[in-house]
């Protein structure tokens, strides 16, 4: 299956660097003029980057010509996921990342999941563990971190002998502490804090707890 990936809104050079390695990947086609209005799978956006006002993240969510649009940048900050997430992109990647990285984001995003990837040297936080300087506890930084992981439920009650009710106590107050409104949102914010990898796939929508 062929994946149509647009840029918008990049530098010169960058774009020509992500369409010499995109011409190297037979599953990849470079769509290079969206006024043209194709359909495009994915669009790597940079939002810092000036271009033509149409340009804008909320417009390229709402064309339904495309089907998803990732924030792409140099600036990658872990705390501003959740927002993006919030505004419509259905990932958030750094420019730092390995192509090989890039293209497996790539192909997970196609496929319907949200992605969270920062560059080679994401910043590390120096709590004792990942989320405490957000108020998390100890117990509430595992769960969110065994959910990030892709575990149900009822699979993080039974790896840490909890009843599902008290799981869903703990993740509803990690939302609490986190600004989340959703799962993904928290399984982002996990990720992009330590919480689960370098870069993690959530499937959507979820049928868990919202």
């Amino acid at each position: 299956m062929t994946i149509r990936v647009a840029i918008v809104n990049d530098e010169e050079l960058v774009m020509r660097g992500l369409a010499a390695m995109l011409k190297t990947r037979d599953e990849f086609d470079l769509v290079t003029d969206l006024a043209a209005r194709p359909s495009v799978d994915v669009v790597l956006f940079d939002p810092l980057v000036s271009g033509p006002r149409d340009r804008t993240l909320q417009g390229l969510v709402a064309d339904p010509h495309i089907a998803h649009v990732v924030i792409y940048t140099w600036n990658f900050q872990p705390w501003s996921a959740g927002e993006w997430i919030r505004q419509g992109a259905t990932g958030y990647l750094s420019k730092g990342l390995p192509s090989a990285t890039l293209v497996e984001a790539l192909r997970a995003i196609n496929a319907g999941r949200v992605i969270v990837a920062p560059g080679r040297h994401g910043a590390a936080l120096s709590s004792d563990w990942a989320g405490q300087d957000q108020g998390l506890t100890e117990r509430e930084a595992q769960v969110l971190s065994l959910i990030a992981s892709g575990m149900t439920n009822l699979e993080v009650a039974e790896h840490i002998n909890l009843s599902v009710n008290s799981v869903k106590s703990y993740i509803r107050s990690c939302y609490r502490k986190i600004d989340a409104d959703s799962r993904s949102q928290a399984v982002l914010w996990a990720v992009a804090h330590g919480l689960g990898g370098g870069h993690h796939a959530v499937p959507l929508p979820t049928s868990e707890l919202a």
